[in-house]
């Protein structure tokens, strides 16, 4: 079995897995008990796994664990806490950006991901930003509002 050692939310950890090909998402969900990344398609399409890794938006379902080994991985556990929440985070509480919830965690990941990279971004810079994130239950106009939001802290 083999190992591999990477930055998890702020803390060095070493997995073992049988299967070099093994998704991250597998990984944070079973090993390592972290729920924000949720399993949507498997295929990297819907967006419901988005993790950063070296703070650049990723699929965890599709990139297999052997490929991590010394990049820095951020789930939604790491962006905050409930006492101390990420501006992103805050923004998407302040402006009820999530209704059923199912694809907030990419929502936010891909939103973290593009203030990162651009901290004041325009209303159809964050469009770009969120495309290819799918949600179904008609919560976009407030998930735009509050990445814009976030953008102002």
């Amino acid at each position: 079995m083999a190992n591999y050692t990477f930055r998890l939310n702020g803390r060095a950890v070493t997995v073992d897995s049988w299967d070099p090909a093994q998704p991250l998402l597998y990984v944070l969900r079973g090993t390592s008990g972290l729920h924000g990344a949720k399993f949507g398609c498997g295929l990297g399409q819907c967006g419901a796994c988005t993790v950063l890794v070296d703070n650049q938006a990723t699929r965890s379902c599709t990139i297999p664990v052997s490929r991590l080994a010394g990049r820095t991985i951020t789930t939604l556990e790491g962006l905050g806490t409930p006492e101390k929440p990420d501006p992103v985070q805050a923004a998407f509480i302040a402006e009820q950006a999530a209704q059923c919830g199912y694809c907030t965690n990419g929502m936010i990941m891909a939103a973290k991901a593009l203030l990162v990279r651009n901290p004041k971004p325009t209303l159809e810079q964050v469009k770009q930003g969120l495309a290819g994130h799918l949600c179904r239950c008609g919560t976009h106009t407030r998930i735009l509002r509050a990445v814009m939001r976030a953008s102002r802290v």
